[in-house]
């Protein structure tokens, strides 16, 4: 079955589209811990972290790396968090959090942002990201 990620990539669901590389992608999560959580995917759909083969494996860490620092420059946080957890969609993907406190890892709050919002915010980590 096609995950909502797979639909994502090939344009048949949108996302504020951060990153992509012909191998990965990322975007923000519309559903956020924190504003600029951002989601890095392999664009094959592989449903568990330790089911990748090691280079797509160590591409997905290199790629999560260079977002994690353009994220850091577009907002204002103490840190960025990684966690990959893969519960709720079966496709890989890696959380990229910017963390102020312990609890912007809680994934029971969520914040709420407007299109225009997700927008800008895409604009401005865009900017800062360097593939």
């Amino acid at each position: 079955m096609t995950s909502i990620f797979s639909k994502i990539i090939t344009g048949e669901l949108p996302a504020y589209k951060v990153a992509e590389t012909e191998e990965f992608l990322a975007f923000l999560d519309i559903n956020p811990n924190a504003k600029g959580h951002i989601l890095c995917i392999p664009k094959e759909e592989v449903n568990k972290i330790f089911e990748l083969d090691k280079d797509t494996y160590g591409g997905l860490m290199e790629f999560s790396r260079k977002v994690a620092i353009g994220l850091e420059k577009s907002v204002s946080c103490k840190r960025v968090g990684m966690a990959v957890v893969g519960l709720e969609v079966p496709h890989v993907h890696v959380h990229l959090i910017p963390l102020n406190s312990m609890g912007d890892m809680d994934f029971s709050r969520k914040k709420n942002m407007t299109d225009e919002e997700f927008e800008a915010l895409t604009k401005k980590i865009k900017a800062n990201i360097q593939i």
